[in-house]
């Protein structure tokens, strides 16, 4: 019990009824609870949400029981929420800390355990740590997991059911003119991906002469022939729905819906980089607004581009959106994003929300009066046509330490016929080619993979560069 609880980039994920059990989810809560209790004293209070997996409204109670029987006064969720949503119920209540259960955009057979920092962001580093201390603690024997029945919570006052999606859409009506865009004359075909996303954006914008189509919007945990992941393997069915509705663009949300993915009016997929540029490119050239913009290595250099053109500083960060969240408080930023879908906002939480990533997108459209791939043109007739791809080459074990061996020592002079410009190490290896064009290659911390990133003006080129990239470990993709 609770040995292989171990917090990745975001939380902790498991197989429900194999690591992920209840023993386990209530070690995870009081190692959080003893933390509060170490760092915060009596006054510790949280909140807690849940996706709409399996299991994750009793999960989340467990939760809520064991934060509570430590006297931790807990806001618990009644239905499921966006991980979005639980963070700004976060900042909203003014509480120390937060906690959602779910496992993202990972298969229907998985759950998780995310903890959220007083701002809203994930957990940091440091904080993580420190709660997998408590973890190893409560795992070795060293202290007791405190429980009570969560109605006896509640009729204490240590438990408090709370629905956080009233503040939640309040707070997003002052960022961004719902009401304008409610009005707006066309279809918008939503796929909720049966997550947590579900019906959000329908309650937002019904009333008007806009109409949403959803679908997937049914709770099933099972997910039944889709990952909920928004990308473009995983689309097909919206896809259809926009080409067969005539809608005006396509919007999908992962499990938590703290990621987005857009589909064209001709039903073709936006990637992840594409959103990305569009969403800066918006709030500097419609909304007029002006900030620092943060990306991680792994996004396109359009941002830079466009951070060049518009006169505003681009960073540039490891993977991962605890790496990005921490400047985006720190300097105020406008945007920050990264690869996965996932986007932040000034003004906001310094957290991914795919909700207003997507009404964003829809009144960059109302107020340019234009289809997404004419915005996408747009786009590129100022920083030019970029195309972007991944590769992820399975390794075997004996395989892994020579690549790793290799990587550290990697400075090559061309990329196939390509004079390398520059090796970036910010997060594994990238090679920058005096075109602009980049490889980038990262070996994956939970699985036996190496992932090979291209960015470069055309799709051949792209996977030219990632099959010359692969050559260049002795590795085939």
């Amino acid at each position: 019990m609770g040995g292989h609880i171990k917090f990745g980039t975001d939380g902790w994920r498991a197989i429900i009824a194999e690591d992920y059990t209840f023993d386990n989810v209530r070690i995870c809560a009081q190692g959080l609870a003893s933390y509060l209790l170490d760092t915060t004293g009596a006054d510790a209070n949280a909140v807690v949400g849940y996706d709409t997996r399996f299991g994750s409204e009793d999960f989340a109670a467990a939760t809520a029981e064991v934060l509570a029987a430590n006297g931790i006064h807990t806001y618990l969720c009644t239905s499921a929420a966006p991980t979005p949503v639980v963070s700004h119920a976060v900042v909203d209540r003014k509480t120390h800390a937060g906690v959602v259960i779910t496992a993202s955009h990972n298969p229907g057979q998985w759950n998780g355990f995310k903890i959220k920092g007083p701002d809203g962001s994930s957990a940091a580093v440091e904080v993580v740590a420190e709660v997998e201390k408590e973890i190893a603690t409560l795992v070795n024997g060293g202290a007791e997991v405190n429980r009570m029945y969560l109605e006896d919570a509640v009729g204490k006052g240590l438990v408090t059911m709370y629905d956080p999606a009233p503040a939640y859409k309040a707070q997003l009506r002052r960022l961004v003119d719902v009401e304008a865009i409610k009005e707006m004359d066309m279809t918008v075909a939503v796929d909720s991906m049966y997550g947590a996303g579900s019906g959000y954006l329908a309650d937002m914008l019904k009333g008007g002469t806009i109409r949403v189509d959803e679908i997937h919007g049914e709770r099933n945990p099972l997910f039944p022939g889709i990952r909920p992941e928004p990308i473009g393997p995983n689309l097909a069915t919206l896809f259809d729905r926009v080409r067969e509705t005539g809608a005006a663009v396509g919007v999908a949300t992962d499990g938590d819906a703290d990621r987005v993915g857009l589909v064209d009016e001709n039903g073709e997929f936006l990637n992840q980089h594409q959103v990305f540029a569009l969403l800066c490119h918006y709030l500097l050239s419609v909304r007029n607004e002006r900030g620092d913009i943060i990306r991680s290595v792994t996004t396109t250099e359009m941002i830079s581009l466009l951070g060049e053109h518009y006169d505003v500083p681009v960073m540039v960060t490891r993977v991962g959106f605890k790496y990005i969240a921490p400047p985006m408080l720190q300097r105020n930023a406008l945007i920050g994003g990264e690869e996965s879908g996932g986007y932040g906002f000034r003004g906001h939480i310094p957290e991914r929300d795919g909700v207003l990533a997507a009404l964003y997108f829809l009144d960059f459209m109302r107020q340019t009066g234009k289809t997404p791939s004419q915005l996408l043109w747009d786009l590129y007739a100022l920083v030019g046509e970029h195309y972007y791809d991944r590769a992820d080459v399975e390794l075997r074990p004996d395989d892994r330490a020579r690549v790793e061996a290799a990587l550290k020592g990697l400075n090559p002079s061309h990329v196939g016929s390509a004079p390398v410009k520059e090796v970036d190490l910010t997060d594994g290896v990238r090679l920058v080619l005096e075109d602009g064009a980049w490889v980038l290659y990262r070996l994956s911390g939970t699985e036996p993979l190496l992932r090979i990133y291209s960015e470069a003006e055309s799709t051949d080129r792209v996977w030219q560069l990632i099959r010359e990239g692969g050559k260049l470990l002795n590795v085939e993709v």
